[in-house]
């Protein structure tokens, strides 16, 4: 199974501290407008969102895994739940390579995978170097086509 780039935990890691950041803000917020909480309850839960959420990051980096094999991609994560899924080659409808701002600062990318199916049934790889995205996409796409051609009736 593949794993990640590591950078990936900068990603997650900074957008835990934007969550947390307005977590802050909105604790402080709502202690000044409305209601009396202590002086330290911004910070209090600032520092619980932060490190709570560099955790979460840290730990979905420990578990999450993709593997390209003959009739599917193979994808390993969660962290509380454990989620396994299968997207066999024939359900691909098309497949996508996406940097966010985020993502683009850290030098990596994503892959989106597009299948048949139910609503919501799309699948992302995330924390791919700009080039192993292409390349995911390109081989996905591939063995998309020849599964395609193999399964027509």
């Amino acid at each position: 199974m593949n794993r990640l780039h590591p950078r990936v935990r900068v990603v997650w890691g900074a957008q835990a501290a934007v969550t947390a950041v307005v977590v802050g803000l909105v604790v402080f917020a709502v202690s000044r407008f409305a209601l009396a909480l202590p002086v330290w309850a911004p910070v209090a839960a600032f520092a619980v969102f932060l490190v709570g959420g560099v955790g979460l990051a840290l730990a979905r980096y420990r578990v999450w895994r993709y593997e390209v094999r003959d009739d599917a991609l193979y994808l390993e994560r969660g962290v509380f739940t454990r989620v396994r899924t299968v997207v066999p080659f024939v359900r691909i409808q098309h497949v996508d390579s996406s940097r966010g701002p985020v993502e683009r600062l850290a030098g990596l990318a994503s892959t989106v995978v597009y299948t048949a199916g139910s609503r919501g049934a799309d699948v992302t790889v995330p924390g791919l170097t700009p080039d192993g995205a292409d390349g995911l996409r390109e081989r996905l796409k591939r063995l998309a086509i020849r599964a395609e051609g193999e399964d027509a009736v």
